[in-house]
């Protein structure tokens, strides 16, 4: 209550304002998720997976997972886990995507859910274990991803793999969104175009 009736203009108060904000929003996106279509759900799905990508590369790096090569095979790893011993090229290849597609893009949101839980999952065992070493980090990935499939499999579900590629992929949706907000807009123009 404090916070939220505090004075704006004091750092502390706004970082708190805008923390119950964001808190909010996210609260009433989650709420509404299950009567999103499945482009904003995967819209919305993509970009957590953004942010939590970029504290599981932080963790990585904190546990040891330094050079690119390095990083390379602590990302596959996660993936090999997952598919059950694909990596990205396979994945990349299984979903006839072209040289430059990433494949989280085209993803539908049940694809994109399990990953986000791999990942999500393999940042926490990471930090919470204190994992040090670029081998032990891998091995780490690729076991949370195995765990997750493991899982999928327990309760009927559908293997990653064998699940649909979207014919859009996230760019193209966003691209689409933003072309139906600027003809709505009186003058052609949102406030992000300036």
């Amino acid at each position: 209550m404090i916070v939220q009736n505090g004075d704006p203009r004091k750092e502390v108060i706004a970082l708190g304002q805008t923390y119950f904000a964001i808190q909010t929003y996210r609260q009433e996106v989650a709420d509404h998720f299950n009567e999103l279509d499945e482009d904003n759900r995967r819209l919305v799905v993509r970009g957590d997976i953004k942010q939590w990508n970029q504290m599981l590369a932080e963790t990585a790096h904190n546990a040891g997972v330094i050079t690119n090569e390095e990083f390379a095979f602590f990302q596959n790893a996660g993936y090999m886990g997952l598919y059950g011993g694909l990596d990205v090229d396979d994945i990349h290849t299984r979903k006839q995507l072209e040289v430059g597609q990433k494949i989280l893009d085209y993803m539908g949101s049940t694809e994109l859910i399990a990953n986000l839980f791999r990942i999500s999952q393999t940042e926490e065992k990471l930090r919470k274990d204190k994992v040090q070493g670029a081998e032990k980090a891998t091995s780490v990935h690729y076991n949370v991803g195995k765990e997750v499939r493991n899982a999928i499999e327990k309760i009927g579900g559908t293997m990653p793999e064998d699940l649909p590629t979207p014919e859009k992929s996230i760019q193209q949706i966003e691209k689409e969104q933003m072309e139906r907000l600027r003809s709505k807009a009186k003058n052609g123009k949102l406030m992000l175009d300036e």
